[in-house]
């Protein structure tokens, strides 16, 4: 398990790079605690107050990609339902603070996901929250 990124994974670091790029400026890994949990946006837009995590298909459950453990399910499903479980205390924290939350799956393009992320800034930027809380694609 020592091998496993909790952060800088290949799909976070495209995004990231891709976002850079294109000029967007943003924290990446910033702790920010909301209704006192303490989370950790893979990528946070302060000013907008836009939290971004690039969630795993397997370390969170996709409904598309992810899959059952076959091997040792009495350590793996439990664990993998803490994640799930966590995603949305974390999710549901930052929402209440007044911060955006965008769950995006590794699954989906960079474009895909740059151009989301991208849009959400805009609107914010622009004071018009088009979403109130989670967007899962």
């Amino acid at each position: 398990m020592a091998a496993i990124r909790r952060t800088d994974t290949k799909p976070e670091a495209q995004v990231r790079s891709a976002l850079h790029r294109a000029g967007f400026r943003f924290r990446k890994d910033l702790a920010v605690v909301a209704s006192g949990r303490r989370t950790r946006p893979d990528i946070a837009f302060t000013r907008q107050r836009l939290a971004v995590f690039i969630d795993g298909c397997f370390w969170h459950c996709c409904p598309e990609h992810g899959r059952s453990p076959t091997t040792n399910t009495g350590y793996w499903s439990p664990k993998l339902a803490r994640n799930v479980e966590r995603d949305k205390l974390q999710t549901e924290a930052l929402v209440a603070d007044g911060w955006v939350v965008l769950r995006i799956w590794e699954h989906v393009g960079v474009e895909a996901a740059f151009r989301e992320i991208a849009d959400e800034v805009s609107r914010l930027r622009d004071g018009v929250a088009a979403h109130g809380g989670s967007v899962a694609n």
